[in-house]
């Protein structure tokens, strides 16, 4: 009955070391993982520094007036004027479209809910 509890002993500590070498495994492809995705994130964040630069140049004034400048003739771009802006409620927004009814019901019968 002894060596029966020694091998069932020794079967349960080979189970738990098998299941700790793979969990440690997983433990380190998951943290690779991470460690990847990490990685892209900070590169994508780096590609947007670069480009929110790149339109904070291409979006200088002086620039933006000198291409106004050069192709006046083609676009005829005039500045804007404090009297071209509006208020919300002179804007003409299209009324909702109506919902066609298609199987009314009759409710006049109908008793009032207490």
């Amino acid at each position: 009955m002894r060596s029966l509890g020694y091998v069932l002993t020794s079967l349960a500590v080979i189970g738990l070391a098998f299941w700790a070498y793979r969990e440690n495994y997983r433990t380190q492809e998951a943290q690779a993982r991470a460690q990847q995705l990490q990685q892209s994130i900070a590169e994508a964040r780096q590609r947007l520094r670069v480009l929110n630069a790149e339109w904070a140049y291409l979006n200088r004034p002086d620039r933006l007036m000198d291409l106004v400048e050069l192709n006046y003739d083609t676009l005829e771009l005039m500045p804007m004027q404090p009297d071209q802006f509006g208020r919300i409620d002179q804007v003409a927004f299209p009324a909702p479209p109506r919902l066609p009814i298609t199987n009314p019901v009759d409710v006049s019968n109908m008793e009032p809910a207490q």
